[in-house]
This record gives C-alpha cells, sequence and structure tokens, in this order.
C-alpha cells in the first residue's frame, strides 16, 4: 500500500473508461474548470512575460539576446518535451502527469519570480517549460477524453475561448503586475492558480490512459528533441558570433534527422509517425506551423514597439490588446460549434486571412501613431481571426487521431504551436537585422519591426491557404454511435 491505496502495476487489468460527459452538466464544469484554469496559468505566463522584458531588461541589464533568451528558454524546454508529456499522459495517466506540470510549473514560477540575474532567471524558465511540457497537452486530451464526442468541439471551443482570454489577458495583467509592484510578479502570481487547479481536479477530474500502453517511453527521442530544437535555436540567436553557431546549428540538424530515424525503428515511439499519414492532422499542424509561428513573433515586437517607440507603460502596452481578449471571448465557442456543424475548412481558412490583416495594420505602428485608428482597427481583426482559427484547428487535430492517442496528438499540435513560437522570435530579429540593445533604441527598433509583421502576417495568411489546400469539409462530422 501506498498513500493510502493499491501500487498502480503495468500488468493489472485497465480501470474501465469514465463516462463520457455531456457539455453543461456539473461534471462537465469541473472538467473545464480545471483545465481551462491550468491552460490560463501557462498562456498567462508565456504571453505577459512580454509585457515584462524591457524592465526585465532594465533591473538585470540585458542584452536583446538575454531577452529572446527569456521568452525562448521557457518554449524550448516546453517544445522538446511537449510530445513526452502527452505520451506520459497516455501511459500512466492523464490526470496523474496533469498535476504533476501544475505543481512543477508553480514551483519553478516561484524560483523564476526570485532570480537575481538573467542567466538564473533563463534557467528558471527552461526548468519551467518542463512543468508546462506536462500540464500542457493533459489539458486537451482530458477534453477529449472525458467529453462524449458530439460535444467535443464546442468543449475545445470553450477552453481555447476562456484560455485565449487568459493569454491575451496576460499583458494587461503583466503590465498591471509590472507598474504597480514589480514584473516578478508576472511569475508569482502562478502560485494561487495552481493551488485551485490541484484542488479542483483531485476532487472532480475523471482519471484516464490508453490501456494499450505500457510503462516504457521514448528517452532518446525526447532527447533528441531537445537537441534538434535546441541547437536551432541557439544558432539563430547567436548568429555570427562565432564557430560555436555553425556547430550548434550541425548539431541541431543532425538531431532532427536521428529523431526521425528513432521514431521509426523504436517499438514504442513517443511520436508515432503513423498519425502524419492522416492528410487532415498533417494538414492542421502544418497551419498551426505557420499560425503560431506568426503569433510569437508578433506578441514579441509589438509590445516592444509600444513601450520603446510608442512610451506606452507596461500596463497600457497590455491594454491595447484587450478588444483581442473580447472578441475571441465572445466567439470561440460559437467558432466550435460552426465547425462541427458546416465542417473546420472555412473557418480555418478565413480565419487566418483576417488575422493577417490585422497584423499587417499593426505593422503600421510607429512613432505618433494613435490608438483609436491605428492599434484598435489591428487588434480587433486580429482577435476576429483568432477567434474564427484556434477552436476548429485544436478541434481538427484531436478528432483525426485515435481516441486513444489524445495525448500524443495534443503533444504533437502543442509542440508544433511551441516550435513554431520559439523559432520565430529567435530568427526574426536576425532577419530585419536587430541585435544588442536595439530594443531600447526607438529608431533602430522600429524599422525592424515593421518589416517583422509584415513577414508575421504573410506567414499566418500561409496557414490559411494551407487549411484550404489540406482540410476536408466534413473532417468534423458527429459520431453516428
Amino acid at each position: 500500500m501506498r498513500n493510502g491505496g493499491p501500487v498502480a502495476r503495468d500488468d493489472a487489468p485497465p480501470a474501465p473508461p469514465p463516462t463520457p460527459l455531456a457539455l453543461g452538466t456539473p461534471p462537465a464544469r469541473w472538467v473545464l474548470l480545471a483545465t481551462v484554469l491550468a491552460s490560463a496559468m501557462a498562456f498567462l505566463d508565456s504571453t505577459a512575460v512580454n509585457v515584462a522584458l524591457p524592465s526585465i531588461g532594465a533591473e538585470l541589464g540585458s542584452s536583446l539576446s538575454g531577452l529572446q533568451w527569456t521568452v525562448t528558454g521557457y518554449t524550448l524546454a516546453l517544445a522538446s518535451l511537449i510530445l513526452l508529456g502527452g505520451a506520459l499522459g497516455d501511459r500512466y495517466g492523464r490526470r496523474k502527469v496533469f498535476l504533476v506540470g501544475v505543481v512543477w510549473f508553480a514551483t519553478t514560477s516561484l524560483l523564476c519570480g526570485l532570480a537575481p540575474s538573467t542567466e538564473l532567471l533563463v534557467a528558471a524558465r527552461v526548468l519551467q517549460g518542463v512543468g508546462g511540457a506536462l500540464l500542457t497537452p493533459g489539458s486537451l486530451s482530458l477534453i477529449q477524453s472525458s467529453f462524449r464526442h458530439a460535444d467535443r468541439a464546442r468543449a475545445i471551443g470553450l477552453w481555447s475561448g476562456l484560455g485565449g482570454i487568459a493569454g491575451l489577458g496576460g499583458p494587461f495583467l503583466g503590465g498591471f503586475l509590472v507598474d504597480a509592484v514589480s514584473w516578478r510578479w508576472v511569475f508569482l502570481v502562478n502560485v494561487p492558480l495552481a493551488i485551485a487547479v490541484v484542488v479542483v481536479s483531485v476532487r472532480h477530474v475523471p482519471e484516464s490512459r490508453d490501456p494499450a500502453h505500457h510503462g516504457r517511453f521514448d528517452v532518446p527521442g525526447a532527447v533528441l528533441t531537445a537537441l534538434a530544437l535546441g541547437g536551432v535555436t541557439y544558432a539563430l540567436i547567436d548568429a555570427g558570433s562565432g564557430p560555436g553557431t555553425w556547430v550548434a546549428l550541425a548539431v541541431g540538424l543532425a538531431a532532427g534527422v536521428g529523431f526521425v530515424v528513432q521514431e521509426r525503428r523504436t517499438a514504442d515511439p513517443m511520436l508515432p509517425l503513423g498519425v502524419f499519414a492522416d492528410r487532415q492532422f498533417t494538414g492542421a499542424n502544418l497551419t498551426t506551423l505557420a499560425v503560431y509561428g506568426a503569433l510569437g513573433g508578433f506578441s514579441f515586437f509589438l509590445v516592444l514597439q509600444l513601450q520603446t517607440v510608442l512610451g506606452y507603460d507596461a500596463l497600457e502596452s497590455g491594454a491595447a490588446m484587450v478588444p483581442s481578449i473580447l472578441v475571441i471571448s465572445l466567439l470561440s465557442s460559437r467558432a466550435g460549434a460552426l465547425a462541427t456543424r458546416f465542417g473546420p475548412r472555412l473557418p480555418m481558412t478565413v480565419g487566418p486571412l483576417v488575422a493577417a490583416s490585422g497584423v499587417l495594420w499593426l505593422s503600421f505602428v510607429g512613432a505618433g501613431t494613435s490608438w483609436p485608428t491605428g492599434v484598435l482597427p489591428g487588434s480587433l481583426l486580429f482577435g476576429l481571426g483568432m477567434a474564427l482559427t484556434v477552436a476548429p484547428l485544436t478541434a481538427t487535430v484531436l478528432g483525426a487521431a485515435p481516441d486513444h492517442l489524445a495525448g500524443v496528438a495534443s503533444g504533437v499540435n502543442n509542440a508544433v504551436a511551441r516550435a513554431a513560437q520559439l523559432l520565430s522570435v529567435a530568427a526574426l530579429p536576425l532577419l530585419v537585422g536587430l541585435s544588442g540593445d536595439d530594443y531600447a533604441d526607438a529608431d533602430a527598433f522600429t524599422d525592424g519591426y515593421a518589416l517583422a509583421m509584415r513577414l508575421c502576417a504573410g506567414l499566418v495568411a500561409l496557414g490559411g491557404l494551407v487549411a484550404l489546400v489540406t482540410i476536408r469539409a466534413d473532417v468534423l462530422e458527429p459520431d453516428p454511435t
């Protein structure tokens, strides 16, 4: 006996699957509350940090590369290990791994809030990304495994809408905390949220797992993923600094090839490559790659432009995107329901194109730009486009994979999204010619900002075109059973 219960054994008969939940019932509301709060914690943290970057740089004496690593250190660990997080949930129990991630995330958030230097902050952010890799795929796989088939797209819509409030509300809350207290509270606020998630999950969220999986997992695959992303990211951020750049790039590319070989040869891969045989799954993930790559660069550059060039304080720069929050929160659930009824192809095509128009509009933000005419229209267009895109996109990814691979499917999609954000934040400053302390120089930053935003607009529009070519209208047909 341990902790008052029997020790689980791999050869024990699997527990019967929980009864699927109907949306709108009290048990379903508890599951949504736990998953939304956990996702909100991760989304809020990742977006609020962008608003805090100038304050972090000023207090800790960071360079532009230091600020990039503050963002990408977290995203690197998250993207590298999120597949492993999804696979561990499928094997050992989705709720169990989800809760481990929540506690880990809260503990490392505390370390971030106490960091005395840029180097220690980056190290704590890397550790924080490990917790995010465990809790993030768990949120979606718990929804996929807990809700009945007909309600999943709407449940995912609610999850993405409410999580979107946190994601886009993060800059507003982060700005308030930076101006009113300190940038350190951007991280410390995660602790009480994590406590609430643990209490709700232990009491109300059902456990589930894939009974076909045994306890082993693919350690070489996880290591190769981390080396691939880490090598390429280091090469992009420190480009031109010496021969180490080329070594890191070579290591990253070789590890990427090694990962594919490993997953094809191992008996129990972290990423079963067969899931990509489904055109809908592959197409939705390619759309994710483009849309979230643009989102990562857009978020990084816009906040710095508002503070460095327009003179906004942290709260004002966070509040500038509040209209997007409202649009996403109001429309995401409806977009999920419409995708189930009419198919996801149309919203996944139109949504990125609308979002691209918003990013393009915001590319013209510069010295003297007013909020009502320069920032508000772009914010509204971007919010509308993302509201149309996110829920249908997520539902398509999960709907295209077998239910027993819910954790893997969620992990793949989140890994693609985070890797895209990671690489865009690493690559865009290099592509537009920014480095050193340029983020604090209004004249130097503005030209690079405009080009970066236009590249992001093109990238998100490309995501819509990919969806048009690859996604079927009937991929989310209701389950006939």
